[in-house]
């Protein structure tokens, strides 16, 4: 059964087939959309793909469904799946790029091809499903279609930082640049593009090891948290209620929605001309900047309040 908000709405949802991706794929499909689940069935580490995770989603869901499992972090499989989304169900209106893999370690014994494997997975492959997906949302509101959606799962991580997630943070901060991007370039078109940052049960939050009551019971916490809260959120910035949402950075825990602030300048000072006078600057510098420092705190100890569930 299903209530029709998204009849005849076609949407692509990477990492589709578990955790907060599954919870999209199913909410937008019983709401009426045709769903594409993209998941190619690997590990949290990106290793052992298995083709079975999606095929078994797509089977559940039924008719309207169908699963593409290869790997989205080379661009010639990421046209195709948007192009299995044109091919079976005739268009691509929602874009949600939900996948992510996670290689932990502190910078000081950080392996680069761990850094490149979560690059390319969790930010290149969202690009690349982009780049895809783009010309074809513009082709169809150009033919009198509705404009699309585009959603990108972010992190606190991404914003806060987080001990031994250098490859991680950095990824899911470089899918809130993407976003500002892609909201300015789809703007003219009517194309919103958003990142929601979820706090959830996943299996990132399965992977904590916790290493102090902080940490234990962040996770604690975390675990109690349906991915469902973030699939509403998803389905209300897919929806034509939020034709004038974009280029906005959300979080969701629970019941709690988050608008986040975004960078900007907090307070200016003038350097003097010439060579600079180090100590006058110094001083200057230390009394206007430093009251306004962000510390280093990290995304475990700014939301260790327990969530409204």
């Amino acid at each position: 059964m299903t209530d029709g908000r998204f009849e005849g709405r076609v949407a692509l949802v990477t990492g589709g087939a578990r955790g907060i991706g599954l919870a999209i794929s199913k909410r937008l499909h019983a709401l009426g959309a045709s769903v594409v689940v993209a998941d190619s069935g690997v590990s949290i580490s990106g290793s052992d793909p298995d083709p079975g995770v999606a095929e078994a989603v797509a089977a559940e869901l039924g008719q309207r469904a169908a699963a593409f499992a290869v790997d989205l972090s080379e661009p010639q499989a990421a046209a195709a799946a948007v192009e299995l989304a044109v091919e079976r169900f005739g268009a691509v209106d929602l874009v949600v790029n939900n996948a992510a893999i996670l290689r932990d370690s502190f910078v000081f014994k950080a392996n680069p091809a761990n850094w490149d494997a979560v690059l390319r997975n969790n930010l290149g492959a969202a690009f690349y499903v982009l780049a895809a997906a783009t010309p074809r949302l513009r082709d169809q509101v150009k033919a009198g279609r509705e404009p699309g959606r585009i959603v990108n799962i972010t992190s606190s991580a991404g914003l806060y930082g987080n001990l031994g997630q250098s490859a991680y943070a950095s990824s899911k901060a470089g899918l809130v640049g993407l976003t500002r991007v892609v909201a300015m370039d789809l703007a003219r078109a009517g194309i919103c593009c958003n990142a929601v940052a979820p706090f959830a049960r996943t299996r990132v939050t399965d992977t904590i090891v916790p290493a102090n009551p902080a940490q234990q019971e962040y996770k604690r916490r975390a675990q109690q948290i349906a991915p469902e809260s973030v699939a509403e959120l998803v389905v209300y910035l897919c929806s034509p209620a939020a034709a004038n949402v974009s280029g906005q950075l959300l979080g969701v825990r629970g019941r709690e929605v988050f608008l986040f602030s975004q960078p900007r300048p907090v307070e200016r000072i003038e350097a003097p001309e010439g060579a600079w006078d180090h100590s006058d600057f110094s001083a200057l510098f230390q009394q206007r900047f430093q009251p306004k420092f962000t510390d280093l705190t990290t995304d475990l100890e700014a939301f260790n309040t327990d969530p409204l569930i």
